[in-house]
């Protein structure tokens, strides 16, 4: 009698159960993400940068591009001594997400204050800055660059961060793509003891990675020392920001995983039931039957296999559909808390950035999986299943990073003028080595199909057990007999699945291995670089704003503390006046940190004083986000100004002249000054 096999309740529970908790963290994963601006930028303060007020101030208030996250040091303010004068623990100004507010002490004499700030933008990435402001009139500030904190992390730190994320994609591509191609393509796979470790090497590094990053987190935004990843209340702040919960989630994952893990080895590592010695005669009897007796009795018989094997293929079927679901969690994970989860299009980002990460664990993971299947005697029914299922996932590669590179570069010229694009180059040029090694496993696969003895799976071979004999006899029969027993001994332990061919194509399959690890690492680095389109727009601000750095490759000439320093602009606002065209020259002294005084002239072209309708002066450090401070100037004359101005941190500093010689002629000129 025949039965519809299905797994044993107790299996079918424990799926069902996996499914509902990966639904629900998937869900508490993806109801965070809202749309906003990659990498926040500081767009406004309360006093403005470089503003003289005349009374003190309650509160300092900065209002950022998109909502950030704040620490109990965000924003300190440091009086002209250098001490601190503000309340500590800021918070978001009337409930507003993109604001960061902290209280001042009360009874603040005149002079010049510091606001340092250090917050986390939506995408997880840590930015900073200062700026200044004067209480009744400028004064000097002996605040200097130790005495801020900038979005720097400690060196150590960043490396450990780095290291971890690079291990977390790397063990998320092993676990799933090892796993995948467990399911669909070598269910014998989970019996083998290298298939199983390459599981667990994956669960056990991807939960040693996730755990590392956590409490990397905190020393990371705070630009601290390593020392500080065991402070507990680090770690719970991490963990009320999003990334914080996105790692959470994953730990989470991680245990319902080891549980999915514990299903596939159990169900599938199960010894297959061994084939009856007639079955083949059965085969034969069906093809030659000469009554219709016969031939209904071997489609019986056939019928019975097949509801033997049906259990087999509906568990494969149920612990696929769980494996989906759990890589699909895994995956929101990363995108749920990163480029994807912020800037344009974020509801379609994000599913298409895990589509991505599932694809490319498919392919790398897999190629881990097919390695280890190689040295143990794997079909070329299966290799070739893997085949197709690695073309599909180039194909969603392809199709995801395109889209991907338009969102986030957003302009050809971001490709090399920005970092994110040129590592997107880099990784782009590692997926090309990648497919042309995988073109060359291709050619090693066809030729295993197209040897008969060498695509079928490989058995293992048991070595006769060795006799106590001597070493050398007279008799050829016996000195045959010899030879033989010692060939076995040598290949005790050998893999006997190994043939030419196999080994060809695990060479270049381990080849692709390799170029996928640079991958991996290049994306580690994607991921903590501004996206080009965000970069693009911070420097096109900068240019509105007289901000534009130097052309590369241009030195920034370099100050002596205490000493003037001279700078000469040519400019030409390309009107028809006499004042069209000249030069501008800024002298500043003592020329270092705090407030220095400057002096602005304009000549003509026959080095005579011009006067202009309007011209102002102002000073940027693109590194710190820090400006465009502008400098107020008073006349002294036909073509002379002076002022001061006020550099709170050593760097290159980017000095910028507008001069307007009409209605309607202006120019720009700028250049680069080394403070420090």
């Amino acid at each position: 009698m025949l039965t519809a096999a299905l797994p044993n309740p107790t299996t079918r529970r424990r799926i069902v159960g996996l499914l509902g908790l990966l639904g629900a963290v998937l869900a508490l994963l993806l109801a965070g993400a809202g749309p906003a601006s990659a990498h926040a930028t500081l767009q406004s303060t309360d006093p403005a940068q470089n503003s003289v007020v005349a009374t003190a101030p309650q509160a300092v208030t900065l209002t950022f591009s998109e909502s950030v996250s704040l620490s109990g040091d965000s924003v300190r303010v440091l009086d002209p001594a250098g001490k601190a004068v503000d309340g500590g623990n800021p918070a978001h100004a009337d409930g507003k997400d993109n604001t960061a507010r902290v209280g001042l002490n009360s009874g603040l004499a005149n002079g010049t204050y510091t606001v340092a700030w250090r917050a986390v933008s939506e995408d997880s990435h840590p930015i900073g800055g200062a700026f200044t402001f004067s209480i009744g009139a400028p004064s000097d500030t002996s605040v200097s660059t130790t005495a801020l904190s900038g979005a720097e992390a400690d060196g150590v730190v960043a490396a450990l961060y780095g290291t971890g994320r690079t291990v977390a994609y790397g063990a998320f591509a092993l676990l799933v793509g090892a796993a995948a191609f467990v399911l669909a393509c070598w269910p014998a796979g989970a019996a083998q003891r290298a298939v199983q470790r390459l599981l667990m090497t994956g669960w056990v590094a991807l939960l040693v990675s996730t755990v590392a990053v956590l409490m990397l987190r905190g020393p990371y935004e705070r630009g601290s020392g390593v020392g500080q990843a065991f402070d507990l209340s680090l770690v719970r702040a991490t963990l009320d920001e999003r990334i914080g919960t996105a790692l959470a989630a994953r730990l989470l994952l991680l245990a319902a995983s080891g549980v999915f893990l514990s299903l596939l080895v159990g169900q599938l590592g199960q010894p297959a039931p061994a084939a009856r010695p007639e079955e083949a005669d059965d085969a034969r009897a069906s093809d030659d039957a000469r009554t219709a007796e016969e031939a209904e009795e071997a489609e019986l018989r056939q019928l019975e296999r097949r509801a033997a094997e049906r259990p087999q293929h509906e568990t494969r079927l149920g612990l696929g559909v769980a494996g989906l679901v759990l890589a699909i969690a895994l995956s929101a994970t990363w995108v749920g808390a990163d480029h994807a989860s912020v800037g344009i299009q974020v509801w379609l980002a994000l599913p298409l950035g895990m589509l991505h990460l599932i694809a490319m664990a498919l392919w790398l993971g897999g190629l881990a999986a097919m390695a280890v299947g190689l040295r143990h005697g794997i079909g070329a029914a299966a290799a070739e299943r893997f085949s197709k299922v690695a073309f599909g996932s180039v194909a969603v590669l392809t199709a995801t990073g395109i889209y991907q590179s338009w969102r986030g570069l957003g302009s050809w010229s971001a490709l090399t003028d920005t970092e994110y694009g040129r590592l997107l180059l880099v990784k782009t040029g590692c997926v090309v080595a990648m497919l042309g090694v995988a073109w060359i496993s291709r050619a090693w696969l066809a030729r295993l199909r197209a040897a008969p003895a060498e695509a079928e799976a490989a058995r293992p071979v048991e070595a006769p057990e060795p006799v106590a004999v001597a070493a050398h006899s007279d008799d050829p029969v016996r000195q045959a007999q010899l030879d033989r027993q010692r060939a076995a001994r040598a290949s005790a332990g050998r893999d006997r699945g190994l043939t030419p061919t196999r080994a060809g194509l695990r060479r270049s399959v381990l080849i692709e291995s390799v170029a996928a690890v640079a991958v991996l690492v290049v994306t580690t680095m994607l991921t903590n670089s501004p996206p080009g389109r965000v970069a693009s727009e911070i420097a096109a601000a900068g240019t509105a704003n007289g901000a534009t750095a130097p052309a590369p490759g241009v030195p920034a000439p370099q100050t002596v503390p205490g000493q003037t320093m001279e700078l000469k602009l040519p400019y030409d606002t390309k009107g028809r006046t006499p004042n069209a065209k000249g030069t501008a020259t800024v002298t500043l002294n003592p020329a270092r940190t705090g407030p220095n005084e400057v002096h602005l002239s304009l000549d003509g072209a026959d080095g005579k004083p011009v006067e202009v309708p309007e011209v102002e002066l102002a000073f940027t450090l693109p590194d710190r986000d820090l400006g465009p401070l502008p400098v107020p100037l008073t006349a002294e004359g036909p073509g002379r100004w002076s002022g001061t101005a006020q550099l709170p941190l050593a760097g290159n500093w980017v000095v910028s002249v507008q001069v307007r010689s009409s209605e309607i002629d202006q120019t720009t000129e700028i250049k680069q000054l080394k403070i420090g």
